[in-house]
């Protein structure tokens, strides 16, 4: 007799491309990280697993056992980092937009920071977005001042008190300053880099904001963001790094208004 046909439901479909979307979505955010090295480690306990039991070699199969009843906990305590990110990448909506940073705003920072690449002033600048920063924000001194250039090299010159930590900005204003920001815990980062460079790298691991940071040493500007680091080596550069990343590009004009436009009578001399 043949076998009765199974049926696929709209059901099935979508169950598939869901699970689909997620395990890429999954694989997206572990991508270049830790998580991968330890996935596979983990993998591979599992195939010793089996295989210990397949030939009877008790002790250790009792020993894999016992330690893969409690996987679920060693995995959220070992990947605790990737899963808060995920959710907070989870919490953004598709159709959810960043804020525009004012032309003027983009123009202070880089002023800012090219003055004191020039002069050795390290600095770390921190340009909130989507994922509030109120952890951090609360481990610093409360400035709420207008973005100006000025203010922000005053605020990491050496003799100042809070030239240490990092500086926040909140739409458009210097929220705080003297900011305790997490080092990231990658060990591939290069050993050129500093605290200031690892700071940056772990906000931007865990949240969306853009972070610069100004070099005392080598007076290199360098943008971090989504756990990467891009030197920039002018002040045209980071300008130009900055504008695409922070403003929006008005929308087009559609092509019927196009159309209509190009259809109006030429203006009589």
């Amino acid at each position: 007799m043949f076998d009765t046909p199974i049926s696929l439901r709209w059901q099935d479909i979508v169950d598939i491309l869901i699970v689909s979307f997620i395990i890429y979505r999954v694989m997206l955010l572990i991508r270049g990280t830790r998580a991968v090295q330890m996935l596979a480690g983990i993998a591979v306990i599992i195939v010793i697993y089996f295989i210990s039991g397949k030939l009877d070699l008790l002790t250790l199969h009792w020993l894999l056992k016992n330690f893969l009843s409690s996987i679920l906990i060693v995995i959220i305590i070992v990947f605790q980092a990737d899963i808060r990110r995920a959710l907070i990448q989870m919490g953004r909506t598709p159709f959810q937009k960043s804020g525009d940073v004012a032309h003027q705003d983009i123009e202070e920072i880089v002023r800012a920071s090219t003055y004191m690449a020039k002069r050795r002033i390290g600095a770390l600048m921190v340009i909130e977005r989507e994922t509030g920063l109120r952890d951090y924000i609360e481990s610093g001194q409360r400035v709420d001042a207008q973005l100006r250039n000025e203010l922000l090299v005053a605020i990491f010159l050496p003799s100042s008190p809070m030239h240490d930590g990092g500086v926040i900005i909140h739409k458009g204003r210097i929220h705080s300053a003297g900011c305790l920001l997490p080092l990231s815990r990658n060990t591939r980062i290069d050993k050129k880099y500093g605290t200031r460079h690892r700071a940056a790298l772990g906000l931007s691991e865990e949240t969306d904001a853009v972070i610069i940071v100004v070099s005392e040493e080598t007076q290199e500007i360098s943008l971090v963001r989504q756990g990467r680091i891009a030197t920039l080596h002018d002040e045209k550069a980071l300008h130009s790094a900055l504008q695409s990343i922070l403003r929006r590009k008005p929308p087009a004009a559609s092509t019927w208004r196009r159309w209509f436009s190009s259809q109006k009578p030429p203006v009589a001399k």
